[in-house]
């Protein structure tokens, strides 16, 4: 069984890690990183609401309390989405997805301050990693363009997505379901998104070229983030939480390697260092926290 989980990680990480491509291929059309947030919230709710309507219609059904939670969970899906895009279309995929990838620190430092987590050296030593890696990778050394603005939006994607995490996590033990968090989430996003899109403006989008942007609007919603969620969620039934999250690794190495292979990206030595030490960082956090849910585990 965790041979199989193993394979659902890996492969929900390539499917993640594709989304630069996609952008790669809408952006000349003209879309907006808003636009593509709101096609891809769009699809992603569409497609949770018909599995939601099929398999229990009860998980609809919410209590008042956690409106503020859903909300919450929704804009942070948007705003992770949003501002990541636009990283990708200013800096270059493997820029903005080790970057944003650098979230595990800050669900740690959130966890630290507002869960009282206790901080150890070896977090410590994971947080210096991944700071020094991001400097690296930011191309401030080693002749790679600098983009101020895409950097910054790139490390605020992973802060975004480090408290839809927190938000989510937080969600949970308070009772909601997953699956209705899920729903509203991407609702909320996709209404977040679509009033700031100019919707207006897409039909004539479309209309360029309509089967291929239609395949790819469809595409950036349902195989880069559907798909890998579901894929995610079976993977966590059989593995720890931590190990789940050292494997997802393979989605800032992946669209690193889309950008080199198929969209002729180039990485100097400096910024293949930096992944190197944000990705060692992550998997030493993943690693942390497994050990430490094994000895919670041991104690009981």
């Amino acid at each position: 069984m965790k041979k199989i989980g193993f394979l659902y990680i890996i492969i929900a990480g390539l499917l993640w890690g594709s989304s630069c491509l996609f952008i790669h291929f809408l952006s000349p059309f003209g879309f907006t990183a808003a636009q593509m947030t709101a096609a891809r919230g769009g699809v992603s709710f569409l497609c949770m609401a018909i599995y939601t309507l099929i398999r229990d219609r009860n998980k609809f059904r919410i209590r008042l309390k956690e409106i503020p939670w859903f909300c919450g969970i929704g804009i942070t899906l948007f705003t992770t989405a949003f501002w990541y895009y636009r990283a990708v279309q200013l800096t270059s995929s493997s820029t903005a997805a080790v970057l944003m990838y650098m979230a595990p620190v800050y669900v740690m430092t959130f966890s630290i301050l507002f869960l009282k987590e206790t901080f150890t050296l070896r977090k410590g030593l994971s947080v210096a990693g991944m700071l020094a890696g991001c400097f690296l990778v930011s191309g401030i050394v080693g002749g790679l363009q600098f983009n101020g603005t895409g950097v910054l939006l790139a490390i605020l994607s992973g802060v975004s997505y480090a408290t839809y995490i927190l938000l989510t996590k937080m969600s949970m033990q308070r009772g909601s379901d997953p699956t209705s968090a899920t729903v509203y989430g991407f609702l909320v996003m996709a209404i977040i998104a679509t009033s700031t899109a100019k919707p207006w403006q897409m039909p004539a989008l479309i209309a360029r070229n309509p089967a291929v942007i239609l395949l790819l609007l469809v595409g950036l919603g349902v195989i880069t983030f559907v798909v890998p969620y579901f894929l995610y969620a079976l993977a966590m039934r059989s593995l720890p939480a931590g190990t789940a999250s050292a494997l997802a690794v393979i989605e800032p190495f992946s669209a690193t390697v889309y950008g080199v292979v198929f969209l002729h990206e180039t990485l100097t030595v400096f910024s293949v260092i930096g992944i190197i030490l944000i990705l060692l960082s992550v998997i030493a956090l993943g690693l942390l926290e497994t050990g430490n849910t094994a000895g919670r585990t041991k104690k009981r």
